[in-house]
């Protein structure tokens, strides 16, 4: 077997692999064996550039690249559905269906309502060629890359290849599955994956996200595809469009879908009476707590799709099909006392602490109560009998209180004025609803937090450390700031001499983390409101720490993407003694503070504004230099070929797909030679 026929091979079997996993539940290897296999492929496909597929397996990870995303128009509008709430509201739409189709007999297709994301997915020839969002319902956002790191989703349908070698089969035991088609469904994060994320940022200070829906939403329209692939995010498919579909029965054009490797409900059902719909909604009412992701209520169907046409739709939604959604869960309890959190940003955030109450399946003590503004609109006062809900929120929120039971004296809720931690003044920030402790060299929860920032990732880069290790560290006096972490000894962590060799490790990455290019140090020192992307344009201005610390807010706003909150900010930053003598420290222990020689030399504004797709392999320079240089005359990296991109620099073995959409577009294709003449 020759090295492209095992690649072949090993993607026809991953994707089996995935499809057992992710929506049978059933899988028949390890995921020890999956990671080999995968393995494998990778580097199989490394050595073979020409087999480039945006539909392989490996593709399922993800680029840290940002991407922007493209408006695709829907070639069937995505129409919201009219929501009842009651029985009687089901029992009128059931009749205006048997009226509008003249008495004759029909079937509804009963499902659940996913609360999510809606999708588009479009299929040719097997293959997933586009993911769109519901957007406008006219058109949405082209979210392909993202939606490629869903592994639910089949990149390639089961059964295609067989048709193929076999041809039509109208008598085949798996539908046919038609040439192209769109398929729609929902985007969802499981509870166990928000409970998760929200978990570790609230360790972090960040804001918790409300619900799992919230979570799904933001995920999807990340600007990086491998963070949409690390949360996991489900799908479920339940409606088909096109004009080669297998049956005229919704229900069973689902059916044949998850023949296809799709994700459909266990839960549809197939009824032909208003009674069996209502008993349907009875059930799943207390069923669906028990489901793996967030429902807020059912769906209901005319099955036939004949019959959909026959009733039509008003201006906004369909007449064949309605909504019923479930009330959300409320319950009533006591406040006793509110309490005050500090994030890792300096955000305080008040929590109400209540008397238990059993809510949702849950006992629930806790609710957030956002900032001041939302105390002062609810009133609050302590010792309130305030009525509590989850509904389709994980976090349990106070929407109201019971004024009649407030007793006589009772004292309304004010919001704290100084820091619960430190005891600093709070301030608000013009445009900001919540208060800050500006603090943040001496608070400790913003101390530990911008530790734990300066030590991430795409700051400085240290590996094997940890909130828990930070903050143990911070408890034990080892580290009070950033600039502490350089002075670690072996001896310090290793104290017991049980921990030897990640003791070494842990010292050696801070040392690393001296060579990490000035950019990412600017990035690292955690100055408020100057993101990843903000401190690349300071460092490229200004060139190094000393002119940076020194420029004025005038000069600062000068720099493209920095207004005047981020300007005071900086401004702020340098002009308190402890971040300077932080400053000093970490330029004694050589943490780089400039811009290397080659830095300076090569930057320029050749490519200021134009965006850039990089593929195939080069012989100067590797992918990731080019990355660099590309940033260094004033360009923008992208992952994804669109109407905004530039041009695409292309190596040898540039991808089959990406040249074929570039000639769609007429984007133009410049060689390693032209573009390092361009330079």
């Amino acid at each position: 077997m020759t090295e492209q026929e095992r690649i072949t091979q090993l993607r026809r079997e991953l994707h089996e692999h995935n499809h057992r996993y992710y929506v049978l539940n059933q899988p028949i290897i390890s995921d020890q064996e999956f990671d080999f296999l995968m393995r494998e492929l990778q580097d199989l496909e490394a050595r073979h550039p020409e087999m480039d597929d945006p539909n392989s397996p490996t593709q399922r990870v993800g680029s840290d690249l940002n991407q922007e995303f493209t408006q695709v128009k829907h070639r069937y509008p995505m129409l919201s559905l009219a929501n009842t709430y009651s029985a009687d509201e089901v029992r009128d739409w059931y009749a205006s269906v048997k009226r509008g189709l003249g008495g004759e007999p029909f079937e509804v297709c009963c499902e659940l309502k996913y609360d999510g994301l809606s999708i588009s997915l479009t299929y040719e020839d097997g293959k997933l060629v586009r993911g769109v969002t519901r957007g406008d319902g006219v058109q949405g956002d082209d979210v392909t890359g993202n939606v490629k790191t869903i592994r639910s989703i089949p990149l390639v349908l089961q059964g295609w290849e067989k048709q193929q070698q076999q041809g039509l089969d109208l008598f085949a035991e798996t539908p046919t599955i038609p040439r192209t088609f769109e398929i729609r469904g929902e985007i969802l994060m499981p509870w166990k994956v928000f409970e998760r994320l929200n978990a570790e940022r609230e360790a972090a200070g960040e804001p918790l996200f409300a619900n799992p829906r919230n979570a799904a939403s933001g995920t999807l329209k990340s600007q990086k595809s491998d963070l949409v692939a690390s949360r996991q995010l489900d799908a479920y498919l339940y409606y088909m469009l096109g004009e080669t579909l297998p049956a005229d029965g919704h229900y069973e054009n689902l059916e044949a879908a998850r023949q296809w490797g799709f994700k459909v409900s266990e839960g549809m059902r197939k009824v032909n009476s208003v009674d069996q719909v209502l008993a349907f909604i009875d059930h799943w009412e207390t069923a669906r707590r028990e489901l793996p992701v967030a429902t807020d209520g059912i769906v209901l169907k005319v099955n036939s799709m004949r019959q959909q046409r026959i009733l039509g739709f008003t201006a906004k939604s369909p007449r064949w099909a309605i909504a019923f959604k479930y009330k959300a869960q409320r319950e009533c309890t006591r406040l006793i006392e509110v309490t005050y959190q500090v994030g890792r940003t300096g955000a305080i955030t008040p929590v109400a602490n209540m008397e238990p109450v059993q809510l949702a399946g849950t006992t629930v003590r806790r609710a957030t109560l956002n900032n001041e503004d939302f105390i002062r609109s609810l009133d609050l006062h302590l010792g309130d009998y305030v009525f509590v809900e989850k509904g389709g929120e994980i976090i349990p929120k106070i929407v109201g209180v019971d004024t009649e039971r407030r007793t006589e004296g009772a004292q309304p809720v004010g919001f704290i004025t100084q820091c619960p931690e430190c005891g600093t003044p709070l301030v608000r920030y013009e445009g900001e609803a919540a208060y800050y402790c500006p603090n943040d060299t001496g608070c400790p929860p913003q101390i530990k937090g911008r530790i734990e920032h300066f030590i991430a990732r795409k700051a400085m880069n240290i590996d094997s450390l940890g909130p828990e290790t930070i903050d143990d560290y911070y408890q034990r006096g080892l580290i009070h700031d950033i600039a502490d972490l350089y002075t670690i000894k072996v001896e310090d962590i290793n104290a017991n001499g049980s921990r030897q060799r990640s003791a070494e490790k842990i010292v050696r990455s801070i040392e690393a983390s001296c060579d990490v290019p000035f950019e990412r140090v600017v990035f690292a020192l955690g100055i408020r409101f100057v993101g990843e992307t903000t401190a690349k344009l300071l460092a490229r201005h200004f060139h190094d720490i000393d002119a940076l610390a020194a420029a004025t807010a005038e000069e600062l706003v000068q720099v493209e993407g920095v207004g005047d909150v981020i300007a005071a900010s900086v401004v702020t930053y340098f002009q308190n003694p402890v971040n300077q003598n932080i400053i000093e420290r970490l330029r004694s222990y050589g943490v780089t503070m400039s811009l290397s020689e080659e830095q300076m030399q090569a930057a320029s504004d050749a490519l200021a504004g134009k965006s850039i797709v990089i593929s195939g392999v080069f012989t100067q320079h590797s992918r990731d230099e080019y990355k660099t240089i590309i940033e260094q005359h004033g360009g923008k990296n992208v992952g994804s070929i669109s109407g905004k991109t530039s041009f695409i620099l292309a190596g040898e073995n540039m991808g089959p797909s990406k040249l074929q959409k570039a000639q769609k577009l007429g984007i133009p294709i410049v060689s390693e030679e032209e573009f390092l003449k361009m330079i």
